[in-house]
Protein backbone atom coordinates (compact mmCIF):
# COMPACT_ATOMS: atom_id res chain seq x y z
CA UNK A 1 0.00 0.00 0.00
CA UNK A 2 1.29 3.37 -0.67
CA UNK A 3 1.19 6.37 1.54
CA UNK A 4 -0.38 9.27 -0.48
CA UNK A 5 1.02 12.58 0.30
CA UNK A 6 -0.92 15.33 1.23
CA UNK A 7 -1.19 18.38 -1.56
CA UNK A 8 -0.42 21.55 -0.23
CA UNK A 9 -2.13 24.83 -0.03
CA UNK A 10 -0.95 26.82 -2.49
CA UNK A 11 -0.93 30.93 -1.37
CA UNK A 12 -2.00 33.78 -3.22
CA UNK A 13 -2.49 37.24 -2.85
CA UNK A 14 -5.89 37.29 -3.60
CA UNK A 15 -6.48 34.66 -0.57
CA UNK A 16 -5.37 37.58 1.82
CA UNK A 17 -2.93 34.99 3.67
CA UNK A 18 -0.28 37.16 3.84
CA UNK A 19 1.76 35.67 1.07
CA UNK A 20 5.08 36.89 0.60
CA UNK A 21 7.17 36.59 -2.70
CA UNK A 22 10.02 34.73 -2.52
CA UNK A 23 11.72 37.17 -5.06
CA UNK A 24 12.26 40.73 -4.27
CA UNK A 25 14.46 43.15 -6.82
CA UNK A 26 17.47 44.07 -4.70
CA UNK A 27 17.12 47.92 -4.41
CA UNK A 28 19.37 50.23 -6.15
CA UNK A 29 23.22 50.39 -5.50
CA UNK A 30 26.33 52.00 -6.36
CA UNK A 31 28.73 49.09 -8.86
CA UNK A 32 31.58 51.28 -8.03
CA UNK A 33 33.52 50.90 -11.30
CA UNK A 34 35.59 53.35 -12.23
CA UNK A 35 35.11 55.39 -15.18
CA UNK A 36 38.70 56.70 -16.43
CA UNK A 37 38.39 59.83 -18.58
CA UNK A 38 39.31 58.77 -22.51
CA UNK A 39 39.77 62.27 -23.38
CA UNK A 40 37.01 61.79 -26.32
CA UNK A 41 34.12 63.76 -24.99
CA UNK A 42 31.58 61.45 -26.82
CA UNK A 43 32.81 58.93 -25.09
CA UNK A 44 33.26 60.61 -21.70
CA UNK A 45 29.57 61.66 -21.72
CA UNK A 46 28.58 57.95 -22.70
CA UNK A 47 31.05 56.54 -19.02
CA UNK A 48 29.50 59.98 -17.35
CA UNK A 49 25.80 58.31 -18.53
CA UNK A 50 26.82 54.82 -17.13
CA UNK A 51 26.70 56.48 -13.52
CA UNK A 52 23.00 56.47 -14.14
CA UNK A 53 22.58 52.80 -13.31
CA UNK A 54 23.67 52.89 -9.88
CA UNK A 55 20.64 54.93 -8.82
CA UNK A 56 17.90 52.23 -10.86
CA UNK A 57 17.00 48.93 -10.20
CA UNK A 58 18.19 46.28 -12.18
CA UNK A 59 15.50 46.81 -14.19
CA UNK A 60 16.37 50.12 -15.54
CA UNK A 61 19.46 49.35 -16.59
CA UNK A 62 18.78 47.52 -19.77
CA UNK A 63 18.06 51.92 -21.09
CA UNK A 64 21.16 53.01 -19.80
CA UNK A 65 23.28 50.46 -21.55
CA UNK A 66 21.17 50.66 -25.05
CA UNK A 67 21.57 54.45 -24.54
CA UNK A 68 25.39 54.02 -23.92
CA UNK A 69 25.82 51.34 -26.72
CA UNK A 70 24.50 53.69 -29.16
CA UNK A 71 26.81 56.74 -28.24
CA UNK A 72 29.85 54.63 -28.16
CA UNK A 73 28.82 53.35 -31.87
CA UNK A 74 27.84 56.54 -33.06
CA UNK A 75 31.27 57.91 -32.00
CA UNK A 76 33.39 55.14 -33.46
CA UNK A 77 31.19 55.86 -37.00
CA UNK A 78 32.06 59.55 -36.58
CA UNK A 79 35.62 58.34 -36.56
CA UNK A 80 35.14 56.11 -40.30
CA UNK A 81 33.61 59.71 -41.36
CA UNK A 82 36.45 61.85 -40.70
CA UNK A 83 38.78 62.96 -43.92
CA UNK A 84 42.24 61.28 -43.86
CA UNK A 85 45.19 63.10 -43.65
CA UNK A 86 46.20 65.79 -46.60
CA UNK A 87 47.71 63.85 -49.50
CA UNK A 88 52.12 64.75 -49.27
CA UNK A 89 53.01 67.45 -52.35
CA UNK A 90 54.25 65.91 -55.17
CA UNK A 91 57.99 66.25 -55.77
CA UNK A 92 58.14 67.47 -59.27
CA UNK A 93 55.28 70.40 -60.81
CA UNK A 94 52.85 68.10 -62.75
CA UNK A 95 52.40 69.41 -66.83
CA UNK A 96 56.02 70.24 -67.08
CA UNK A 97 58.36 68.54 -69.14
Amino acid sequence: MSESVPEREILTEEAGDGFEPAYEPAAPAPLDVPRTPTGDAGVDAGLQRLADADHLTTDGHVEVYEDVHRGLRDALTALDARPGPPAPPTPYPQGRS
